[in-house]
Order: C-alpha cells, then sequence, then structure tokens
C-alpha cells in the first residue's frame, strides 16, 4: 500500500505536516476531533487528490477491518469499511462466493469501493460495486448515524455511494454477493488490428459476463485502436484452476527518473501485441491474473519516477463513442506520451446507483501517463475537451486535475448531491473542482 496520506499515483504530493492522520479503531466510537475539515481515507488506492485532505485531518479506516457475519447460504456479507476486497475473498471463496464486482485491484477497502463506486469487466452484466450493497453505516461530523439503503434513506445513500467520502465516514457495510465454483476462470483472448474490429468483438460477445480490451495508443493510421481482447465468466463445476502466479517482488525504491518513456513504451507495446494470438484462443486461468494482473507486481507505482503519474479514465456515451475515443487515441500517439496500461471497456445501460457514480451508458478508457509537467498537462486539458464535446464524463477516483467545468459537466445530479454533504468533510479534489 502507498504511505498513509498519499494517493497511488503520486500526484500530487502534499507538503510534509499539512494532513494529520487520525486512525479509526472503534466502529462504535466517536470520530477523532478536528478543528478544520476531514476525510476518510481508506488504503490510498485512489489515482489523484480525492483521498487527500491538504489542511485538515485524514481518517484512516483500514483499522475498520473486522467481519461482523456471513450466512454462506445466502452470500450476504457483514463487515466494517477498512476491510479489503482481497480480505473478503480470501474468506467467501472457499464457500462458494465471489464479489459481484471489482475493479482491477483488490486491494482497495469497502468504503473506498463505496465511495468511489468501484466498477470491473462485467459492468454491462452486474452492474457497479453499489449495485450490490445492501445497507451502510454512515457515521457523520456533527456525531449522529445514519443506516441507509436503497429503500432506507435513499437520498443519503445514493449521495454515499459515489460520493467521495464527502458525506461522512462509512464504518460498515451489507453486501450481497455472488455464487461461483471456484477459483477458475474460461476465457477467450485475440488481438484485434484497429479500433473497429473492438466495437465489433463486443457486440459478438455481448453474452460474455466479463469484457475488457487492452489497447496500444501509441499505434496510428490504419492500426489506429489496435488490441487485444478478452472475454469470459468464471468457470463451470468441476473446472480446476491453475495455481495463481507467484507475487513478484516489484520496485523496492523510487528511481530518479520515469522507467516508462517512448522507447520502452513502444517496445513494450509491440511485443505485447504481437504476442497474442491472431485467432480466438481460450484456456482456464485463475482469477487473480484475470483480474488483478498488477496486485502481483509490488509497488508498480513507483515505476514512474519521483514526479510519479496521472492516470486518465473517461467515458464516451454510445452515440459519439467510435469517433470519440479514435480522437483521444489519435492524439495521444501524435503527443508522444503513450501508456502500456490502456484500458477500453463498454459499460451497460443500467441506471447507476448513485448521484455521483461514474459509469454510464457507453465506452470508457483508462490509460497512465508519466507526469512531466506542463506537456502532460496540456494533453489531459485537450482530452477534457474531446470528451466534452461527446457528453461524456471524467473519474474522480482517477483524476488529479481536471477543471470545475469539466467536473460539472461530468456529473449532472452535482446540485442534489450538495444537499447531502457533511459540512465538515472535505478534500483537495473536491475544493479544487468546486472553487
Amino acid at each position: 500500500m502507498p504511505a498513509a496520506g498519499t494517493s497511488w499515483g503520486r500526484y500530487p504530493l502534499p507538503a510534509p505536516g499539512t494532513q494529520r492522520i487520525a486512525p479509526l479503531q472503534d466502529r462504535n466510537g466517536p470520530l477523532p476531533g478536528f478543528e478544520r475539515h476531514a476525510l476518510p481515507y481508506g488504503n490510498g488506492r485512489s489515482y489523484g487528490d480525492s483521498c487527500l485532505d491538504p489542511g485538515g485531518v485524514l481518517l484512516h479506516a483500514r483499522g475498520l477491518d473486522r467481519f461482523i457475519g456471513f450466512d454462506a447460504e445466502t452470500g450476504v456479507l457483514e463487515c466494517e469499511a477498512g476491510a479489503l476486497l482481497a480480505e473478503i475473498t480470501d474468506l467467501v471463496l472457499p464457500k462458494g462466493w465471489f464479489l459481484p464486482v471489482s475493479p482491477g485491484t483488490c486491494l482497495v477497502t469497502v468504503g473506498g469501493a463505496v465511495a468511489n463506486d468501484v466498477h470491473g469487466k462485467n459492468h454491462a452484466t452486474a452492474g457497479s460495486f453499489g449495485d450490490h450493497v445492501l445497507e451502510l453505516e454512515l457515521l457523520r461530523s456533527d456525531g449522529t448515524r445514519h443506516v441507509c439503503g436503497p429503500a432506507v434513506e435513499p437520498g443519503l445513500f445514493r449521495a454515499t455511494v459515489g460520493g467521495l467520502g464527502l458525506t461522512g465516514a462509512i464504518v460498515r457495510a451489507r453486501l450481497q454477493l455472488r455464487r461461483v465454483h471456484g477459483p477458475a476462470m474460461e476465457v477467450e483472448t485475440r488481438r484485434f488490428g484497429r479500433l473497429p474490429e473492438f466495437f465489433a468483438l463486443s457486440r459478438e460477445t455481448a453474452a460474455s459476463e466479463y469484457r475488457v480490451a487492452w489497447v496500444d495508443c501509441l499505434a496510428r493510421d490504419a492500426a489506429l485502436g489496435r488490441g487485444v481482447y478478452s472475454h469470459g465468466s468464471h468457470a463451470a463445476s468441476g473446472v480446476r484452476a491453475p495455481a495463481p502466479p507467484r507475487r513478484v517482488p516489484g520496485m523496492p525504491f523510487v528511481p530518479p527518473f520515469s522507467l516508462v518513456n517512448g522507447i520502452s513504451l513502444r517496445v513494450f507495446n509491440t511485443l505485447y501485441y504481437r504476442r497474442a494470438p491472431s485467432e480466438p484462443r481460450r484456456r482456464v486461468q485463475h482469477y487473480r491474473p484475470f483480474f488483478y494482473p498488477l496486485d502481483g507486481i509490488g509497488h508498480w507505482n513507483r515505476m514512474y519516477g519521483p514526479h510519479g503519474f496521472l492516470q486518465y479514465q473517461c467515458v464516451v456515451p454510445p452515440a459519439a463513442e467510435e469517433a470519440a475515443i479514435a480522437e483521444i487515441l489519435d492524439r495521444i500517439a501524435a503527443s508522444g506520451q503513450g501508456s502500456f496500461l490502456g484500458v477500453l471497456k463498454q459499460f451497460g445501460h443500467r441506471v447507476a446507483p448513485g448521484l455521483m457514480s461514474f459509469p454510464r451508458p457507453g465506452t470508457t478508457l483508462a490509460l497512465d501517463f508519466p507526469f512531466r509537467g506542463r506537456p502532460t498537462l496540456d494533453l489531459l486539458d485537450a482530452l477534457d475537451g474531446v470528451v466534452m464535446a461527446a457528453g461524456g464524463a471524467v473519474y474522480p477516483a482517477k483524476d488529479a486535475r481536471m477543471s470545475p467545468a469539466m467536473f460539472q459537466a461530468s456529473f449532472p445530479n452535482l446540485g442534489r448531491f450538495r444537499e447531502h454533504l457533511d459540512p465538515r468533510f472535505s478534500s483537495g479534489f473536491w475544493r479544487r473542482v468546486t472553487g
């Protein structure tokens, strides 16, 4: 995990001493005292400043990691908000249950998963994390406690799901899990030569539960948008999973410069694309490399060097998705500021559970960029322009620089959300995008 008080992208880095860390240990106890403002903080896996509160107090919730109850017949789990998704899986998978929705890392807390309404490769069939939350307990700065859910205080519930920790501190949750037969996944993979093939494959495999593509953001012209497409589902009963891969030690320190540069990106992207099969190839694999390929590499975020990196994730609606994604990829390739972590997938048409939920109908693209100062900020501002013109949105959990105008355009329910804010909860992100 990152050091408490930082984010996974390591940008921005708060000045030392500007945030006080106050651990939460007792879900039934009061919040620690604070003079100005505070923000719940889980495992620090948000990429930008949505989990930071310069000048305030971070309520570090990892100490709230207890399991309260689990019904192995119904798959209903009750736990404290600081429990990691990895810890939940370790508990429930031997009993035939699995997370209904998971992001690309299992090292996030339940509270963080709710506050960012995280999504996974199965949004089209399962929605986002908030769709499977049965109940929350929220502790507000005035000491009041609110038990809320889809049918109990639904307004506060919808504000808290995707609410970036700004409605209070989540201290516990009840979740509905889904049945599986074991750790095995049946997956089909193939490479595609250009962007229109991605959309064709998405339509052809609409019946698959999980669908995702890696995209080569350096490819241009006839190869624009080429990538590797994977789709699959949990394996049937009796299918054995291979052993999970061993964890790679990863980066023991932050190098003096970014190891992600034009040369390393071009070599990696070309090799990764070429090694993928040109025709569909089916195989059985363990769930960990399918869902969490980067969790097996310790401290991989350090490879971007002392200045960190910015992740950019956007979604554009169906009417504009193919043209907008093509323009975004073309601008990135022309800039030379590519990424080897290019993830492309389509959301479903479900109504979002949260007022500030990011998932919505359309295509989403996520990429990492080594921070190079003004050139990187200018590129991402230009991508914002494409997204805004298409009627799309940028994801706050991955952001460290979007403008107030982009934020307001991304979230039309912002006015309704403000009605449920805790007046003493804030974040660097919130102050930046609201002035």
